[in-house]
């Protein structure tokens, strides 16, 4: 094979890569969910219950299982049962469905957990604070009904993706939103945010006039503004090349809890743009950078009530 025919099949293989990364980054998770079932296939976990946590249909539960362990109602033992990591997805407070998000089941049941796939209303229905109520509701649904497929409801790790990391930290640090839907903030292990906007006021981009513009008080809608030293634990991941959500949002949180006397673990990524962290977690990706490791890694330290800042340092070393 000639060097010419080498570099030739070098370059369609790197615009292919790109493409596809490019598709991932415009038409969304579906696209990502699609890869990593073909790529990584079930790895022993499927979708056991589809459920509503409001009127609209944009407010709903969906729960991944271990396939071989899935229990019969009511007869698992707490000893038996299994932490649970409750995903919130992204898409600006605009789009996003957690339908799309399988491939997150798909690399975390394998780990021990119960999965639960939460979605928001979105848009004009799903402005502050109703996607904080709808996530605080998700998370209360999890905590009465995961027993059932051998969850914790005493061992919920929150995490989400961009406006998703936004929702599952807002909702942890401002106590009114767990209070008001009768979740004790104690069932809570810790949280995992994916490249969240945690602080952006003054308001500048479209999304977020369109979601929070209507607050009289916008600093009220931010995590900055509910930093305290009881919040649960938190791992804050970033990559240095966002230009969606800027990775000062991390930093400005990270250090604002640990100010507060409150824990968290901001780990940033020199080469990785917004969508990044989030493909990390999908088949073929999840070598990728350690990211699913160090996830997988902190989720399991938190629910085991281990220092998460081993494994951390573990797997950034």
């Amino acid at each position: 094979m000639t060097l010419y025919v080498i570099g030739a099949i070098a370059a369609v293989l790197a615009i292919g890569a790109a493409a596809l990364q490019f598709a991932i980054s415009t038409n969304g998770p579906a696209v990502l969910n699609a890869i990593d079932r073909m790529a990584g296939g079930a790895r022993g976990a499927e979708m056991v219950e589809r459920a509503s946590t409001g009127t609209h249909d944009q407010q709903k539960v969906i729960v991944w299982s271990d396939a071989d362990r899935a229990p019969v109602r009511g007869t698992v033992q707490p000893s038996e049962q299994r932490p649970v990591l409750l995903f919130v997805h992204g898409g600006s407070w605009r789009d996003g469905n957690p339908d799309d998000y399988g491939f997150i089941g798909r690399a975390f049941v394998p780990e021990g957990f119960v999965v639960v796939l939460a979605g928001y209303r979105l848009g004009e229905e799903g402005i502050y604070p109703a996607m904080l109520e709808d996530t605080a509701a998700a998370i209360a649904w999890t905590r009465s009904n995961i027993a059932a497929h051998g969850g914790d409801p005493d061992r919920i790790v929150l995490a989400g993706h961009s406006a998703g990391a936004y929702n599952v930290v807002t909702a942890a640090l401002d106590t009114r939103w767990l209070e008001q839907a009768g979740v004790p903030a104690t069932s809570i292990a810790g949280i995992i945010g994916l490249a969240g906007p945690y602080d952006f006021v003054p308001l500048k981009r479209e999304s977020t006039m369109a979601a929070f513009g209507h607050v009289e008080t916008p600093f009220d809608t931010q995590p900055l503004g509910h930093l305290r030293a009881g919040a649960p634990q938190m791992l804050l991941i970033h990559g240095e090349k966002d230009t969606t959500v800027k990775p000062r949002n991390t930093r400005a949180l990270a250090d604002g809890l640990k100010q507060a006397g409150g824990h968290a673990i901001p780990v940033f990524y020199p080469e990785m743009e917004h969508s990044d962290p989030l493909i990390a977690l999908a088949a073929p990706w999840r070598s990728r950078q350690g990211v699913f490791d160090l996830v997988a890694g902190y989720a399991g330290a938190v629910t085991n009530g281990d220092d998460p800042s081993v494994s951390v340092q573990a797997e950034t070393r």
